[in-house]
């Protein structure tokens, strides 16, 4: 059975303020503005992209699984001050994703995590449809497998 499935970036418009904060303002956020030195090396959640090297990147704590269940979780993310929010089309993986090796959890109704993965970012089509074909998954969230961040939701088309 084909399955569609569609990525959903965090939206710009949870982050815009902080381009305004001071950097103890921004500390009672857990966050602070860095340069890329690298890319790829800061993913941003907003723009599924990575940042340029020289780009300024909000690094922020987010709670990225608010959900009223033990599997509640938040963790370390880059936003690009200069991202728009990306509208992946059904079925198109970022590019950014391709090359890394991931971790894809799949959760339930209740926001309990029944099943998950690890593979290269090249298999990863091949995943998301493995683990949507199974009717008692909601969704997916996708993390990159060695610093354990999450990069993004994906559901159902």
């Amino acid at each position: 059975m084909s399955v569609n499935f569609q990525f959903v970036a965090l939206d710009k418009s949870e982050f815009v303020s902080f381009s305004d904060f001071t950097d103890e303002e921004l500390s009672n956020f857990n966050a602070r503005w860095v340069v890329a030195d690298t890319t790829p090396g800061y993913p941003c959640r907003v723009s599924l992209q990575n940042a340029e090297i020289g780009e300024r990147v909000l690094a922020i704590s987010y709670c990225f699984q608010n959900a009223d269940s033990p599997y509640r979780a938040s963790g370390p993310i880059f936003v690009r001050e200069i991202a728009e929010t990306a509208e992946p089309a059904v079925n198109e993986i970022p590019e950014m994703l391709i090359e890394s090796l991931l971790s894809v959890r799949a959760y339930n109704s209740t926001n309990s995590l029944i099943a998950s993965d690890v593979v290269d970012g090249i298999n990863l089509e091949s995943v998301i449809t493995s683990q949507l074909s199974d009717s008692s998954v909601d969704y997916l969230h996708v993390h990159y497998a060695k610093h354990g961040c999450f990069n993004s939701a994906v559901f159902r088309a």
